[in-house]
């Protein structure tokens, strides 16, 4: 088993989920990879099931904000301080995508932890929450209002959000290390009326953290991005073969 290391800077949202598409279309056998990315701009991503109506797309467009559809499932985010992870890993016989999941986010916590020793305290979610239920809240339409089982959270709170998809035989998963607190806005986009509006932000916030809430400066995203690189060689035992495509 392989593994290279991308990472490929701050590009458009269109751009970034094309890139994850195209690395899975170009995926071999044994060749796993990891990516680091960012947004620019601030990018709203919706699951691949979610339907755009309930988006104010006239306040993001005035705002600078992008929409884009994921591959992956889920309901909204605002990609906007944080670092996005994408893995690519074909599928062997005898390992199931929710292990791949788990051990995913194991390696993301291992390489926090490089970053601020002070991300000891980082655990993963034990329970899976009743998504039917979840969904017929208004709370649902952000993705962050819940944490998933084995997603990384910090003192009861969330604070990276993974989506997994098969592809064929291969393995895409994609998630949002959040950085800073910016990504509660989101609820600025939704076709909803002010007191929903307060309500979901407030919930964002009391169900979510960021590293800079947490460590109390701000986010290093190039030691950031090499940490998490160092943390998935410690877990998988490997060394990964480095390239940077910082593309615009």
């Amino acid at each position: 088993m392989s593994w290279k290391y991308l990472n490929t800077g701050e590009n458009t949202g269109s751009f970034n989920m094309e890139f994850d598409l195209n690395l899975v279309k170009e995926a071999g056998p044994g060749n796993n990879i990891l990516r680091l990315y960012r947004w620019n701009p601030y990018c709203i991503s919706l699951g691949a099931n979610q339907d755009i109506s309930g988006i104010n797309t006239r306040k993001a467009e005035s705002d600078g904000i992008d929409i884009v559809k994921r591959p992956t499932g889920g309901r909204a985010i605002l990609h906007s301080e944080e670092l996005t992870y994408s893995v690519v890993m074909p599928l062997t016989e005898g390992i199931s995508p929710r292990l791949i999941y788990q051990e995913i986010n194991l390696a993301l916590i291992e390489g926090l932890k490089i970053y601020d020793p002070s991300l000891a305290a980082l655990e993963l979610e034990g329970i899976q929450p009743d998504l039917l239920s979840f969904y017929k809240d208004n709370l649902s339409v952000a993705c962050f209002g819940v944490p998933a089982k084995s997603e990384i959270k910090y003192s009861g709170r969330k604070i990276v959000g993974s989506a997994q998809r098969k592809i064929g035989n291969i393995l895409l998963q994609h998630g949002s290390i959040m950085c800073g607190n910016f990504h509660i806005n989101l609820a600025d986009y939704f076709n909803l009326d002010d007191d929903e509006t307060s309500s979901i932000k407030e919930e964002l916030k009391n169900r979510t953290t960021e590293l800079e809430s947490i460590l109390n400066y701000k986010t290093d995203y190039t030691s950031l991005a090499e940490s998490v690189a160092e943390g998935f060689e410690k877990f998988y035992k490997v060394r990964m073969l480095r390239q940077e495509l910082l593309l615009k």
